[in-house]
């Protein structure tokens, strides 16, 4: 009975997260009622009591299983972020001693608990804590043992900082252990039984020298976790991992082969991770770059490439790509050119493969390796992966399709990072019919299901935007450019995912930015314009409005708008895109609004600064009707800076100032026929906006020279 009502509890835990979410007790509530957030947070409280006690109480190894797998799911759904702390260390505390249970149903279980503590919300300070905390309670002397796989320890250091004095108190050797439950897990996966482990087995199999296997996968499952949320700390075991790593995927036993790449990939990730330029942790905290080549080297000269080319386990084969695919850029390049070597033929081998998980996961290392510095440069390798890629996107996978369309994105930022090189060797020695093969792929995409579609319009853009003069002047580029145009301007206007018409709009501005295109004479650019006004004014998301509204600044000479009505009618929408800028139902769009209105203010006054004279008399008449309110917008947009609201805009306020008063100068210079009223009236604007923007700086007085309208 007491396992069914364990079964029906564990049920209704079972995916419960959005509904647990609400709790919150983490300050005193003292009001006349209870708010329903706290009385959740009891009702998270008790379970965690009841079950606790349930667990001191109970003798039947089975009903004990229970107990913690139903715990685990608590864990995995309460949102401890918003709790107040010390739940997660008694059920931490009480846990430990199960870990060295006789029945191996309970240690299973006990570390699928601990996995679940070390990956719920993390990195979760309270946690951080427990892990760093001596490992004495609960567990024998043997549990200590520590696994020597290599001679030299000089490269395992133990991250700096008072909060590890306390662990140097029960560390097997005396010297400092960042983290017990990592010790734990590496001598469950790599030590005979009776080293790691007291008492009987009653799981065992007969004759086998480890801890049963669903242990051993449930010990590297936590140490993929503890990689995953807990870097800073899994990172002082690198080349010991490196080692479990080899030992694992070396073994017969395709799962836990598996478990160790994906161990292996993960530790990857939080390598890169760590040199980000946005990541959070200091250069002295990274692995440096030396060790990161001595693990890869170890795993390359290791059974990786083996599990690579076992073609009896495909699962294991993507694992391995996947892993593949997490080599610091940094280290790939310092790595023997031998072993360089290897993974660039296995990967575009792997790309023939017929199993389509293989085929996704190889079509995306490919993604990833075309991005890398060191080869990004090379002609040959970039051709190579894109005859691969475009091999992959034409898989009858949809997942297949959608990763190769990623990676094409990706091959084709690399064209876009080598035009702004110096070399111009890259732009020559890349194949047009290559390029025109891209192109014909990319539009065919474009038409694909959305998960392909959003990378295959983000690849035309940038195509587009890589095409020479050279490559434009002949007739066979000239056909396919109007089309991929046309497949571009559909996809903006469609009625597909937001993230695809994001992509869209970023790729149209993309084209905008290559000068040898026919903009503004070509018949395509006013159906273009058309496609990006009607979403700034009329889109439901802000994010693409911002996106179209920042294509349509792209440009950066008069003639490339077009005719004075297409102009018109650019400067037009925008105005009514500003005035719309709050019109949404959506109350999650609201916290793009200043973002939104930032970007339409650029674009206005980007206008303003390449506006002819027969241009002004239509935005003298827009400024009459909503003069005011683009004054007040404008003004904003260039206070927004100095009271520190961040509104995503990537200009200084000063620059801003500065774009303002190019306007006026520029405004100032046109030549406008006797008695033409549009220019002084539009001087005018812009002066009053620089004149309260100055007044209100806190200088003295209006500037010098302004009147007001």
């Amino acid at each position: 009975t007491r396992a069914c009502a364990l079964q029906v509890l564990s049920a209704i835990l079972e995916g419960s997260k959005q509904f647990l979410s609400v709790a919150e007790d983490t300050s005193d509530h003292r009001r006349a009622f209870t708010p329903f957030s706290v009385m959740i947070a009891c009702s998270i409280r008790e379970l965690h009591r009841c079950l606790l006690l349930a667990l001191v109480a109970e003798s039947s190894s089975q009903t004990v299983t229970q107990i913690i797998k139903c715990l685990a799911n608590l864990v995995s759904n309460a949102p401890y972020d918003r709790l107040k702390l010390s739940l997660l260390t008694k059920v931490w505390n009480q846990i430990k001693p199960y870990i060295r249970h006789k029945d191996v149903n309970v240690r299973v279980s006990s570390l699928t608990l601990l996995g679940a503590i070390v990956s719920t919300h993390a990195p979760l300070p309270e946690v951080q804590l427990l892990l760093q905390q001596p490992c004495s309670s609960g567990l024998g002397n043997s549990n200590s043992a520590t696994p020597h796989l290599s001679p030299p320890d000089w490269w395992k250091k133990a991250p700096a900082g008072p909060s590890l004095e306390e662990t140097s108190v029960s560390s097997p050797k005396g010297s400092s252990e960042p983290c017990w439950l990592i010790r734990l897990c590496i001598s469950i996966v790599v030590l005979p039984k009776e080293d790691s482990c007291s008492g009987s087995d009653a799981g065992s199999a007969a004759g086998s020298t480890y801890e049963p296997s669903p242990m051993r996968l449930e010990a590297l499952q936590v140490l993929t976790l503890l990689a995953r949320g807990y870097f800073s700390m899994t990172q002082a075991y690198l080349m010991e991992l490196g080692e479990v790593i080899c030992k694992c995927m070396g073994e017969a036993d395709p799962s836990i082969q598996l478990h160790g790449a994906k161990l292996l990939e993960e530790l990857g990730t939080g390598l890169i991770q760590q040199y980000k330029p946005d990541s959070t942790a200091a250069p002295d905290q990274r692995a440096p770059v030396f060790l990161v080549v001595m693990f890869w080297t170890m795993m390359l000269n290791g059974p990786l490439p083996r599990a690579l080319q076992n073609s009896e386990h495909p699962t294991l084969q993507a694992s391995a790509c996947d892993a593949l695919s997490s080599i610091l850029p940094e280290a790939f390049s310092n790595l023997p050119n031998d072993r360089q070597m290897l993974c660039i033929t296995v990967l575009l081998g792997l790309n023939d493969s017929k199993n389509r998980l293989v085929k996704a996961a190889t079509s995306r290392a490919l993604g990833v390796y075309v991005l890398f510095p060191c080869l990004r440069q090379d002609v040959i390798f970039v051709a190579d992966a894109a005859n691969a890629i475009l091999m992959s996107l034409e898989d009858k996978s949809l997942n297949v399709r959608a990763k190769a369309a990623w990676s094409l994105g990706n091959l084709t930022d690399t064209l876009i990072v080598n035009m702004e090189t110096p070399d111009p060797s890259f732009q020559e020695e890349f194949s047009g019919l290559l390029l025109l093969k891209m192109l014909r792929s990319a539009i065919e995409a474009s038409k694909d299901k959305d998960k392909v579609k959003s990378n295959a319009v983000r690849a035309l853009g940038n195509l587009l935007h890589f095409l020479q003069p050279s490559h434009i002047e002949k007739p066979t580029f000239a056909e396919i450019t109007e089309e991929s145009i046309q497949a571009l301007i559909s996809t903006v206007l469609t009625e597909a995912a937001m993230k695809v018409r994001w992509n869209a709009c970023y790729a149209m501005g993309n084209v905008f930015k290559n000068p040898a295109l026919p903009l503004g004479i070509a018949p395509w650019t006013s159906q273009a314009y058309n496609a990006l006004t009607s979403v700034v004014t009329s889109c439901k998301n802000f994010k693409v409005r911002i996106r179209s509204a920042a294509a349509l600044s792209v440009p950066g000479k008069r003639e490339q708008y077009g005719s004075v009505d297409q102009y018109a009618r650019i400067w037009n929408a925008l105005v009514t895109a500003l005035q719309k800028s709050e019109d949404t139902t959506d109350f999650l769009e609201f916290k793009y609004c200043v973002s939104l209105r930032t970007q339409i203010c650029q674009a206005l006054i980007h206008l303003l600064s390449l506006a002819s004279a027969s241009d002004l008399p239509c935005m003298k008449e827009t400024l009459e009707l909503s003069g005011i309110m683009v004054q007040s917008y404008i003004l904003q947009f260039l206070k927004s800076g100095a009271e520190g609201d961040d509104t995503g805009a990537p200009h200084s306020p000063q620059e801003r100032d500065q774009m303002v008063r190019m306007a006026l100068k520029h405004v100032g210079s046109i030549q406008a026929p006797t008695g033409d009223t549009a220019r002084r009236a539009i001087m005018g604007f812009l002066e009053e906006i620089l004149a309260v923007c100055f007044d209100s700086s806190g200088s003295q007085g209006a500037l010098p020279g302004l009147t007001n309208q």
